[in-house]
């Protein structure tokens, strides 16, 4: 009868990660067994369990000597990576670091990681440089380097497989020493140089350069893709609160305290603008007389924060199941939420 047995009961539905190029002869085969390639939702979360689990099983299998043949990992990046920079663990889970100003004000850094191959947003990480003066990539990445690994190691818990920079041997060599500061100077790290997508390696004076096609290549542009979109989204959620902040300071006789108060109340300057002098005078410390001349005050005003705030089009949609919300951004600001501050 051979390796193969009929079932009694067949599947109703198959989900697939990909699109069959014969899909139509493929389900009339299964007669009454339907295809779907879901995109999002609960049927696309299990075939990312699934696909976790089979990573995990091959894993396994390298562990216990009964490795994969070639031929089944070379189409999965994290092994091609491991090849190609000559690691010695499979760099399943990986760190992009990248760092973004606005010019030469405001420097802020982010982190993304990628957990076979795709991002995990639960540990998205963003920073305000705090030491750094004016623009001076090589010291901020030293700096948010070495902030977030030592809070890993104080808290205890895992270290990636692999850091990846954003830049070249600068920028490098300035993460580097904040791991060797605190001893985890084994620890695989290479930037990625976006002029000619150079891969620079600790240690080794030539770069590596991987085919456009190389599916190593493209994971590395994706996640440091990613990283710059999540830092240019903190850096103009920063901008929306300043600019909030100071829509409000502008207008006379609200200081800090009674604007902290405003917002909290309504949460945002465009609920304010639109609210009625008797509202705001139940907000304690105004009365009918000065919600009005708030309101008149933000209603002349051309910097209102709605053209601001507003998210940007292009940028994925950081709200999905592993997304967290973030707690730096105050409630006057209509903005996506994302991972916490670190």
């Amino acid at each position: 009868a051979g390796p193969y047995r009929l079932l009694e009961e067949r599947a109703q539905e198959l989900l697939l990660p990909f699109d069959l190029a014969e899909r139509g002869v493929v389900e009339e085969s299964l007669e009454r067994t339907k295809i779907h390639v879901p995109q999002r939702g609960p049927r696309r979360e299990l075939i990312e369990h699934a696909q976790q689990n089979a990573r995990h099983l091959l894993e396994e299998a390298r562990l216990t000597g009964d490795e994969p043949a070639a031929e089944e990992r070379a189409g999965d990046p994290v092994y091609e990576l491991q090849r190609q920079l000559g690691l010695a663990k499979v760099p399943r889970a990986f760190v992009c670091f990248d760092i973004s100003h606005a010019q030469g004000t405001d420097t802020v850094a982010s982190m993304v990681w990628f957990q076979n191959g795709r991002p995990y947003r639960n540990e998205y990480r963003k920073f305000k440089v705090k030491t750094v003066e004016g623009i001076d990539d090589f010291a901020s990445m030293h700096e948010v380097v070495g902030r977030y690994f030592r809070r890993r190691v104080e808290e205890e818990r895992p270290l990636p497989d692999l850091v990846v920079i954003d830049g070249g041997k600068g920028q490098l060599n300035a993460a580097a020493d904040a791991l060797r500061e605190l001893d985890l100077g084994a620890l695989p790290i290479v930037s990625l140089a976006k002029r000619e997508e150079e891969i620079f390696v600790l240690g080794r004076s030539e770069s590596i350069r991987l085919s456009r096609r190389s599916p190593a290549l493209r994971m590395l542009q994706q996640a440091r893709d990613e990283a710059h979109r999540f830092a240019i989204t903190f850096q103009r959620k920063r901008r929306a609160v300043r600019t909030i902040t100071s829509e409000l300071l502008r207008i006379p006789g609200i200081g800090d305290s009674k604007r902290r108060r405003l917002l909290t109340t309504f949460g945002s300057v465009q609920a304010i603008r639109d609210a009625t002098p008797e509202q705001i005078a139940e907000v304690p410390g105004f009365s009918v007389k000065s919600g009005q001349k708030i309101i008149d005050a933000l209603r002349a005003s051309d910097a209102l924060a709605p053209s601001i705030v507003e998210p940007d089009p292009a940028a994925p949609d950081p709200t999905t199941a592993n997304a967290e919300p973030t707690s730096d951004a105050p409630a006057a600001v209509a903005v996506p939420s994302e991972p916490s501050n670190t």
